[in-house]
């Protein structure tokens, strides 16, 4: 069995690449550069995982989760923000992430902008996924 982290992983990639209106390849993790023809893109990856342990059976997870959507043009915030709300609306579609989770809470968005043959941008908006397992087993809600 896969843990709760990872569905939860695999149910976000599933809202986002099965949505019709994104309109645009989503990926999970990736570290191969883009091409200029491939974007504008999605990359969905998790940044951190905090574990608290308020019972002695369960065990609280606070997971951040980076959506970046990476454009490439002239004023590349502009262009990246339709996809933002679109990525937005989304996640937080549902909150429980499939049953995986409890709560998302939106926590930052960040812009960053690249000199190349056409400019480029990547806008990453980060999510807190809120998740319990077992104590003992990390695929047990």
């Amino acid at each position: 069995m896969t843990t709760v982290r990872e569905q939860i992983l695999s149910t976000l990639m599933t809202t986002l690449s099965g949505a019709p209106t994104i309109g645009c390849p989503v990926y999970r993790s990736r570290v191969a550069p883009l091409a200029r023809g491939e974007s504008p893109a999605i990359i969905v990856e998790p940044v951190n995982d905090q574990a608290s342990q308020p019972t002695t059976y369960k065990i609280d997870w606070s997971m951040v989760v980076r959506v970046s959507i990476i454009v490439r043009g002239d004023i590349p915030d502009q262009i990246a923000d339709p996809l933002v709300q679109k990525v937005h609306q989304k996640v937080m579609s549902d909150l429980s992430v499939g049953g995986y989770a409890y709560d998302i809470q939106p926590q930052t968005v960040s812009w960053d902008e690249f000199e190349a043959d056409k400019p480029a941008g990547v806008v990453s908006c980060d999510y807190l996924v809120l998740y319990r397992t077992s104590l003992t087993d990390l695929t047990v809600v």
